[in-house]
């Protein structure tokens, strides 16, 4: 027991961002300052020079994602982080990564929007751009922690699940998760999980770059060592050929989205409490998950039903979980520090079987847990 509270830190959510990207073996990051992710940049730029990494402050976020994507292809596990205006700045680079299949973590520490809004305060508005920012259809995977330990976890798994699917995947923080402290108990070094991109096991000369295996996932060579492909974001054959034939190009697309929906076993994470028995659910992510479980605490209090969903992966939806809890509770609530994003998928996956309501808040402060209350009180 001594030994445990000996290894006790007080930390903070930023903090542990940085510290889960080393420990998933990040070596590079590139980035522009920006409020409230700062520290994670700042961090990055102590630490990996120490480990043998590289830090580099670009002159925008357009750059800094940009290098992030050569930084990978050269074979490093490599991140940015940036706030709204700044992951405004990425998606064509986002789109970039996605059809190249570059692996990528971008930490989104959202705050109140839209333009600069309010700089310093908490928000989830950028949920579906978070899904749909960058033009076509296109794959990506979308965590989101709501406390200090889980920012360590969920990064480690983000570059994880980037590598496996060779997928940029975006880490959504908001300003609470960000800035909050707390006393975790982290992991030592050897005992993190680690996962290495698909490497290929033929030699140069009988590389086909983006030729899938079974997982539907390419081995990827890293530049430097011997292999030479194309790389684009245009339309492309398995040789990385830009090509316009029809069927070379959805053939693509599709599997770009197969590899992620084949494995959403794998991709997809939650949370539960009370779920039961429960007649009413409340659906939260991010830091409104914290007020929310304190609400469902009190409505047991009071002998009501209620259940606690955390979806951890926001996208891929977990639409047939959500399904489920449809068909057994009367009523879902979905609190959200915005109008209304992830409540509206919610709806479409529901149709007309469970009532879908929300608690929404646009005011750069975090819905207090009586909000809650009321809206399930309203429900019973």
């Amino acid at each position: 027991m001594s030994q445990v509270i000996e290894m006790a830190r007080l930390m903070q959510g930023n903090e542990a961002v940085a510290e889960g990207a080393l420990a998933a073996g990040v070596r590079f990051f590139a980035g522009y300052p920006i409020t409230p992710s700062t520290e994670i940049a700042e961090i990055m730029a102590d630490r990996l020079p120490r480990l043998g990494g590289k830090f580099i402050q670009m002159e925008d976020e357009i750059a800094g994602l940009a290098a992030v994507i050569g930084a990978s292809l050269a074979g490093l596990k490599a991140l940015t982080a940036t706030s709204g205006p700044g992951f405004s700045l990425m998606q064509e680079n986002l789109g970039f990564a996605a059809m190249a299949e570059v692996p990528c973590v971008i930490v989104n520490v959202q705050r109140s929007g839209p333009s600069t809004g309010m700089p310093t305060s908490p928000a989830q508005g950028d949920v579906m751009q978070a899904r749909w920012g960058t033009h076509g259809d296109h794959p990506v995977i979308v965590l989101s922690p709501s406390s200090v330990r889980e920012a360590y976890d969920l990064t480690v798994r983000a570059v994880n699940l980037a590598e496996k699917y060779r997928v940029p995947v975006i880490l959504l923080m908001d300003e609470v998760v960000g800035h909050l402290r707390e006393k975790v108990v982290l992991p030592a070094r050897g005992e993190v999980e680690t996962v290495d991109r698909p490497s290929p096991k033929v030699p140069p000369g009988e590389y086909v770059p983006f030729r899938p295996e079974d997982n539907l996932v390419p081995p990827m060579a890293n530049f430097g060592e011997g292999y030479r492909y194309h790389v684009t974001g245009l339309a492309h054959d398995e040789k990385g050929t830009p090509t316009n034939n029809p069927a070379l190009a959805e053939q693509l697309l599709l599997r770009l989205h197969d590899k992620i929906n084949m494995h959403l076993d794998d991709i997809l994470l939650d949370d539960a409490k009370f779920l039961e028995d429960a007649e009413i659910v409340v659906l939260a992510y991010g830091s409104t998950a914290r007020p929310a479980r304190r609400a469902v605490k009190e409505a047991r209090g009071r002998g009501i039903k209620a259940g606690l969903y955390r979806p951890l992966t926001l996208w891929p939806f977990p639409a047939k979980k959500v399904r489920e809890l449809a068909e057994q509770a009367h009523s879902i609530i979905v609190p959200e520090m915005n109008l209304g994003q992830y409540r509206l998928e919610v709806e479409r996956v529901v149709r007309d079987r469970a009532r879908v309501s929300g608690v929404n808040r646009v005011h750069g402060e975090l819905i207090e847990p009586e909000e809650i209350t009321a809206a399930i009180l309203e429900v019973v």
